[in-house]
Protein backbone atom coordinates (compact mmCIF):
# COMPACT_ATOMS: atom_id res chain seq x y z
CA UNK A 1 0.00 0.00 0.00
CA UNK A 2 1.58 2.93 -1.08
CA UNK A 3 0.38 6.11 1.49
CA UNK A 4 -0.17 9.37 0.90
CA UNK A 5 -0.94 11.72 3.71
CA UNK A 6 -2.58 14.82 3.29
CA UNK A 7 -2.45 17.75 5.92
CA UNK A 8 1.24 15.96 6.93
CA UNK A 9 2.09 19.48 9.01
CA UNK A 10 -1.03 19.69 10.51
CA UNK A 11 -1.60 18.54 14.03
CA UNK A 12 -3.29 14.98 13.56
CA UNK A 13 -1.24 15.20 10.28
CA UNK A 14 1.49 15.30 12.35
CA UNK A 15 0.57 12.81 14.93
CA UNK A 16 0.01 10.25 12.39
CA UNK A 17 3.52 10.68 10.81
CA UNK A 18 5.55 10.13 13.53
CA UNK A 19 3.27 7.27 14.77
CA UNK A 20 3.34 5.87 10.68
CA UNK A 21 7.53 6.69 10.88
CA UNK A 22 8.00 4.82 14.18
CA UNK A 23 6.09 1.82 12.49
CA UNK A 24 8.43 1.75 9.30
CA UNK A 25 6.33 2.52 7.22
CA UNK A 26 6.82 4.77 4.24
CA UNK A 27 4.28 7.48 3.23
CA UNK A 28 4.73 10.18 0.56
CA UNK A 29 3.54 13.48 3.27
CA UNK A 30 1.41 16.24 1.21
CA UNK A 31 1.36 20.33 2.32
CA UNK A 32 2.02 23.32 1.48
CA UNK A 33 4.51 24.94 3.60
CA UNK A 34 8.48 22.54 2.99
CA UNK A 35 9.70 24.48 5.79
CA UNK A 36 7.07 23.46 8.10
CA UNK A 37 7.53 19.64 7.02
CA UNK A 38 11.74 19.93 7.52
CA UNK A 39 11.10 21.04 10.92
CA UNK A 40 9.00 18.29 11.84
CA UNK A 41 12.15 16.35 11.21
CA UNK A 42 10.50 13.30 10.10
CA UNK A 43 11.44 10.67 7.05
CA UNK A 44 9.44 11.45 3.33
CA UNK A 45 10.19 13.46 0.00
CA UNK A 46 7.18 16.29 0.40
CA UNK A 47 4.87 16.87 -2.21
CA UNK A 48 3.90 19.86 -2.23
CA UNK A 49 0.91 21.09 -3.27
CA UNK A 50 -2.40 23.96 -2.44
CA UNK A 51 -5.78 22.00 -2.10
CA UNK A 52 -7.22 24.64 -4.51
CA UNK A 53 -4.74 23.86 -7.73
CA UNK A 54 -6.29 20.56 -9.20
CA UNK A 55 -3.06 19.47 -11.16
CA UNK A 56 -1.07 20.03 -8.37
CA UNK A 57 -3.15 18.03 -6.58
CA UNK A 58 -3.28 15.40 -8.86
CA UNK A 59 0.35 15.22 -9.16
CA UNK A 60 1.11 14.86 -5.18
CA UNK A 61 -1.21 12.17 -5.33
CA UNK A 62 -0.23 10.46 -8.33
CA UNK A 63 0.74 6.58 -7.90
CA UNK A 64 -1.08 6.45 -4.45
CA UNK A 65 -2.94 3.65 -3.60
CA UNK A 66 -4.41 4.94 -0.45
CA UNK A 67 -4.89 8.63 0.85
CA UNK A 68 -5.18 9.70 3.82
CA UNK A 69 -6.37 13.29 4.44
CA UNK A 70 -5.93 15.16 7.55
CA UNK A 71 -7.04 18.33 6.46
CA UNK A 72 -11.22 19.59 6.97
CA UNK A 73 -13.53 17.70 5.18
CA UNK A 74 -14.87 20.29 3.04
CA UNK A 75 -12.11 18.99 0.42
CA UNK A 76 -13.28 15.45 0.25
CA UNK A 77 -14.29 16.60 -3.19
CA UNK A 78 -11.55 17.73 -4.63
CA UNK A 79 -9.43 14.96 -3.09
CA UNK A 80 -11.81 11.87 -4.86
CA UNK A 81 -11.67 14.01 -8.26
CA UNK A 82 -7.23 13.86 -8.04
CA UNK A 83 -7.17 10.13 -6.66
CA UNK A 84 -6.05 7.66 -9.01
CA UNK A 85 -8.80 5.27 -10.05
CA UNK A 86 -8.91 2.52 -7.34
CA UNK A 87 -7.67 4.56 -4.27
CA UNK A 88 -9.07 4.18 -0.85
CA UNK A 89 -9.62 7.00 1.25
CA UNK A 90 -8.83 7.69 4.82
CA UNK A 91 -10.68 10.67 5.67
CA UNK A 92 -11.32 13.07 8.64
CA UNK A 93 -14.51 14.97 9.59
CA UNK A 94 -16.07 16.49 12.72
CA UNK A 95 -18.59 15.83 14.99
CA UNK A 96 -19.72 18.77 14.15
CA UNK A 97 -21.79 17.85 11.09
CA UNK A 98 -24.29 16.92 13.75
CA UNK A 99 -24.76 19.96 15.40
CA UNK A 100 -28.48 21.34 15.27
CA UNK A 101 -26.92 25.06 14.71
CA UNK A 102 -25.58 25.51 10.75
CA UNK A 103 -22.54 27.05 10.45
CA UNK A 104 -19.36 26.99 8.03
CA UNK A 105 -17.57 24.50 9.54
CA UNK A 106 -20.40 21.55 10.26
CA UNK A 107 -22.03 22.83 6.12
CA UNK A 108 -18.62 21.90 5.26
CA UNK A 109 -18.16 18.71 6.71
CA UNK A 110 -21.57 17.19 5.60
CA UNK A 111 -20.84 18.29 2.18
CA UNK A 112 -18.13 16.75 2.18
CA UNK A 113 -19.52 13.41 3.91
CA UNK A 114 -22.35 13.80 0.81
CA UNK A 115 -19.58 13.40 -2.09
CA UNK A 116 -17.74 10.85 -0.30
CA UNK A 117 -21.15 8.69 0.61
CA UNK A 118 -21.99 9.21 -2.98
CA UNK A 119 -18.23 8.71 -4.49
CA UNK A 120 -18.93 5.39 -4.32
CA UNK A 121 -15.00 4.44 -3.10
CA UNK A 122 -13.63 2.27 -0.13
CA UNK A 123 -12.57 3.58 2.57
CA UNK A 124 -13.82 5.50 5.88
CA UNK A 125 -14.61 9.48 7.21
CA UNK A 126 -13.93 8.83 10.86
CA UNK A 127 -15.75 11.88 12.49
CA UNK A 128 -14.09 12.69 15.74
CA UNK A 129 -15.16 14.84 18.87
CA UNK A 130 -13.40 17.56 20.68
CA UNK A 131 -9.48 16.78 20.38
CA UNK A 132 -7.17 17.22 23.09
CA UNK A 133 -3.66 16.31 23.89
CA UNK A 134 -2.21 16.89 20.88
CA UNK A 135 1.34 18.37 21.00
CA UNK A 136 2.03 22.44 20.80
CA UNK A 137 -1.47 24.64 21.21
CA UNK A 138 -4.20 22.68 22.50
CA UNK A 139 -7.82 23.13 23.40
CA UNK A 140 -7.30 21.90 26.92
CA UNK A 141 -4.19 23.78 28.12
CA UNK A 142 -5.56 27.17 26.71
CA UNK A 143 -8.63 26.47 28.70
CA UNK A 144 -6.55 25.70 31.67
CA UNK A 145 -4.70 29.40 30.85
CA UNK A 146 -8.45 31.08 30.92
CA UNK A 147 -9.25 28.89 34.31
CA UNK A 148 -6.30 30.07 36.03
CA UNK A 149 -7.52 33.90 35.51
CA UNK A 150 -11.02 33.39 35.82
CA UNK A 151 -12.96 34.09 39.74
CA UNK A 152 -15.96 32.37 38.17
CA UNK A 153 -16.38 30.20 35.01
CA UNK A 154 -19.96 31.31 33.14
CA UNK A 155 -21.45 28.67 31.62
CA UNK A 156 -24.95 28.62 29.73
CA UNK A 157 -27.42 26.32 31.77
CA UNK A 158 -24.45 26.02 34.53
CA UNK A 159 -22.64 23.59 32.04
CA UNK A 160 -25.18 20.57 32.19
CA UNK A 161 -24.81 19.57 28.11
CA UNK A 162 -22.36 16.67 28.01
CA UNK A 163 -19.03 16.70 25.88
CA UNK A 164 -16.95 13.48 25.31
CA UNK A 165 -13.87 14.43 24.06
CA UNK A 166 -11.17 12.51 22.60
CA UNK A 167 -7.40 12.25 23.02
CA UNK A 168 -4.99 12.63 20.50
CA UNK A 169 -3.40 9.50 20.98
CA UNK A 170 -6.41 7.32 20.05
CA UNK A 171 -7.11 9.41 16.97
CA UNK A 172 -4.14 8.82 15.69
CA UNK A 173 -4.73 4.87 16.70
CA UNK A 174 -8.31 5.18 14.76
CA UNK A 175 -6.73 6.51 11.84
CA UNK A 176 -3.70 3.38 11.92
CA UNK A 177 -6.71 0.96 12.52
CA UNK A 178 -8.29 2.97 9.24
CA UNK A 179 -5.78 2.36 7.09
CA UNK A 180 -5.07 -1.22 8.13
CA UNK A 181 -8.80 -2.68 7.43
CA UNK A 182 -10.08 -3.63 4.44
CA UNK A 183 -12.93 -1.63 3.45
CA UNK A 184 -15.04 -2.78 0.46
CA UNK A 185 -17.37 0.69 0.33
CA UNK A 186 -17.54 4.30 1.80
CA UNK A 187 -18.76 4.66 5.62
CA UNK A 188 -18.46 6.80 8.14
CA UNK A 189 -17.62 6.04 11.86
CA UNK A 190 -17.85 8.75 14.96
CA UNK A 191 -14.67 8.58 17.22
CA UNK A 192 -14.69 9.74 20.72
CA UNK A 193 -13.92 9.24 24.32
CA UNK A 194 -15.50 6.43 26.33
CA UNK A 195 -18.02 8.56 27.76
CA UNK A 196 -19.70 11.53 27.94
CA UNK A 197 -19.83 13.96 30.80
CA UNK A 198 -21.20 17.70 31.67
CA UNK A 199 -18.64 20.07 30.74
CA UNK A 200 -18.82 21.54 33.92
CA UNK A 201 -17.12 18.19 35.01
CA UNK A 202 -14.85 18.66 32.26
CA UNK A 203 -13.83 22.23 33.31
CA UNK A 204 -13.37 20.72 36.56
CA UNK A 205 -11.32 17.42 35.16
CA UNK A 206 -8.93 19.96 33.36
CA UNK A 207 -8.30 22.26 36.71
CA UNK A 208 -7.47 19.44 38.48
CA UNK A 209 -5.47 17.96 36.12
CA UNK A 210 -3.00 21.33 35.63
CA UNK A 211 -3.02 21.90 39.34
CA UNK A 212 -5.38 24.21 39.10
CA UNK A 213 -8.55 25.49 41.58
CA UNK A 214 -11.53 24.99 39.45
CA UNK A 215 -13.39 28.65 39.42
CA UNK A 216 -17.39 28.42 41.29
CA UNK A 217 -19.77 27.46 38.49
CA UNK A 218 -21.89 30.82 37.05
CA UNK A 219 -24.73 29.62 35.31
CA UNK A 220 -25.91 32.22 32.91
CA UNK A 221 -28.55 32.48 30.01
CA UNK A 222 -27.23 31.39 26.62
CA UNK A 223 -29.06 34.19 25.19
CA UNK A 224 -27.42 36.65 28.14
CA UNK A 225 -23.38 35.04 26.86
CA UNK A 226 -24.35 35.23 23.18
CA UNK A 227 -24.87 38.93 23.52
CA UNK A 228 -21.52 39.49 25.96
CA UNK A 229 -19.97 37.18 23.30
CA UNK A 230 -18.49 40.30 21.54
CA UNK A 231 -16.25 41.97 24.76
CA UNK A 232 -14.16 38.75 24.68
CA UNK A 233 -12.54 40.76 21.53
CA UNK A 234 -12.01 44.08 23.31
CA UNK A 235 -10.94 42.51 26.81
CA UNK A 236 -7.50 41.98 27.52
CA UNK A 237 -6.22 38.60 28.55
CA UNK A 238 -9.76 36.86 27.07
CA UNK A 239 -9.77 34.18 24.48
CA UNK A 240 -12.49 35.59 21.78
CA UNK A 241 -15.55 33.39 22.08
CA UNK A 242 -18.44 34.17 19.04
CA UNK A 243 -21.78 34.00 20.02
CA UNK A 244 -22.10 30.72 18.01
CA UNK A 245 -19.22 28.94 20.05
CA UNK A 246 -21.58 29.88 23.09
CA UNK A 247 -24.73 28.29 21.14
CA UNK A 248 -23.04 25.19 20.67
CA UNK A 249 -21.96 24.92 24.49
CA UNK A 250 -25.82 24.23 24.84
CA UNK A 251 -26.03 20.92 22.93
CA UNK A 252 -24.87 17.87 23.73
CA UNK A 253 -22.44 15.87 22.46
CA UNK A 254 -22.87 12.56 23.03
CA UNK A 255 -22.06 9.37 20.96
CA UNK A 256 -22.24 5.76 20.22
CA UNK A 257 -18.33 4.69 20.03
CA UNK A 258 -18.92 1.23 19.69
CA UNK A 259 -18.00 0.75 16.05
CA UNK A 260 -14.70 2.68 16.94
CA UNK A 261 -14.20 -0.53 19.08
CA UNK A 262 -15.49 -3.11 16.96
CA UNK A 263 -14.30 -1.96 13.33
CA UNK A 264 -11.60 -0.10 14.27
CA UNK A 265 -10.58 -2.18 17.39
CA UNK A 266 -9.95 0.84 19.69
CA UNK A 267 -10.82 1.29 23.06
CA UNK A 268 -10.27 5.38 24.20
CA UNK A 269 -8.73 6.02 27.34
CA UNK A 270 -10.40 7.29 30.36
CA UNK A 271 -10.35 11.79 30.39
CA UNK A 272 -8.40 11.79 33.44
CA UNK A 273 -5.92 10.05 31.52
CA UNK A 274 -5.82 11.74 28.27
CA UNK A 275 -5.43 14.61 30.89
CA UNK A 276 -2.69 13.24 33.04
CA UNK A 277 -0.64 12.87 29.48
CA UNK A 278 -1.52 15.94 28.47
CA UNK A 279 -0.51 18.22 31.12
CA UNK A 280 2.21 15.54 32.32
CA UNK A 281 5.91 17.16 32.47
CA UNK A 282 7.86 16.45 28.98
CA UNK A 283 10.74 14.21 30.54
CA UNK A 284 8.10 12.02 32.32
CA UNK A 285 6.15 11.49 28.44
CA UNK A 286 8.84 10.44 26.31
Amino acid sequence: MTIALIGATGRSGAALARALAAEGKPFIPVARDGAKWQALGLPGMLRTADLRDAEALRRALAGASCIVSTVHARWAPALLAAADAGASFVLMGSTRRFSRWPDAHGDGVRAGEAAFLASGRAGVMLHPTMIYGAQGEDNVRRLAALLARLPVAPLPGGGRALVQPIHQGDVTRCLLAALRHDWQDPQTIVIAGPAAIPYRDFLRAVAAAAGLRAPPILPIPALALRMAAPLTRIIPGLPHVGGDEVRRLTEDKAFDVAAMRTILGVEPIALHQGLALTFAPPHTTG
